[in-house]
């Protein structure tokens, strides 16, 4: 058996319309998986500005895909959770 590429896994949970966005997108963007779509929707993440740290007392559940409210802020503290 061949060695993989990428040997480490991650997995995430996502509600039907964090899905559906995912899965819009990938189409929209002619990627050839779901996960090609996550890894470049995370190096255009990390590549972009805006976010420095996570906010205090953040949970996971706060962090959504569609969501139009941000958990994180800039850093400062002053963003709502």
């Amino acid at each position: 058996m061949a060695e993989l590429e990428r040997p480490q896994r991650l997995q995430i949970m996502l509600t039907d319309e964090e899905l559906a966005a995912l899965e819009n997108w990938r189409f929209e963007k002619r990627m050839p998986s779901r996960s090609a779509a996550v890894r470049e929707l995370l190096r255009r993440g990390l590549a972009s500005d805006g976010f420095l740290t996570a906010n205090a007392g953040v949970k996971s559940q706060d962090f959504g895909v569609i969501s139009s409210e941000r958990a994180a802020g800039d850093g400062s503290g002053d963003s709502k959770p």
